[in-house]
């Protein structure tokens, strides 16, 4: 599969309310087919999310363009950061997370050093992450409730 160029046109969801920012590395094509955040039918994110809490998250993520090969996080190129701290500046965020390792990795490299706020790495929701079942991801997840 060839390497495109890929612009994140999914808004972030937050509001005054939020308290936990979660942030992915960039949607998958399926994600950006649908328009909204983890629209992979088989990832585990919003069973995850709903096992854990219900309200008062934001969700983003770390990456606002790059090139990508289909949805391949280990292909990601030519990084142009989300603008976190507008959402940092309008919420009362208390704790960060990150979900799977490429996105920690991203976020270290182009949010940390602007914001200077810790990110705590949870496993990714996503199918390629086979070795977690729904339950061990649940369990994992539960830290967001602080």
């Amino acid at each position: 599969m060839e390497q495109q160029h890929q612009i994140h046109t999914i808004s972030p969801v937050y509001n005054e309310h939020s308290r936990i920012l979660i942030l992915g590395s960039f949607p998958s094509v399926k994600s950006r087919e649908a328009g909204f955040f983890y629209g992979h039918p088989q990832n585990r994110f919003w069973k995850v999310l709903a096992n854990v809490l219900e309200h008062r998250i934001a969700m983003w993520d770390v990456i606002g363009q790059c090139e990508i090969t289909g949805s391949s996080d280990s292909s990601i190129r030519n990084v142009v950061p989300n603008p976190i701290s507008k959402i940092l500046e309008t919420t009362k965020i208390e704790q960060i997370f990150v979900n799977g390792k490429k996105a920690e990795q991203l976020y270290q490299r182009y949010i940390y050093p602007q914001t200077k706020r810790n990110a705590i790495c949870l496993p990714s929701t996503s199918p390629a992450n086979a070795s977690w079942n729904l339950e061990k991801l649940t369990e994992a997840w539960k830290i967001v409730l602080g």
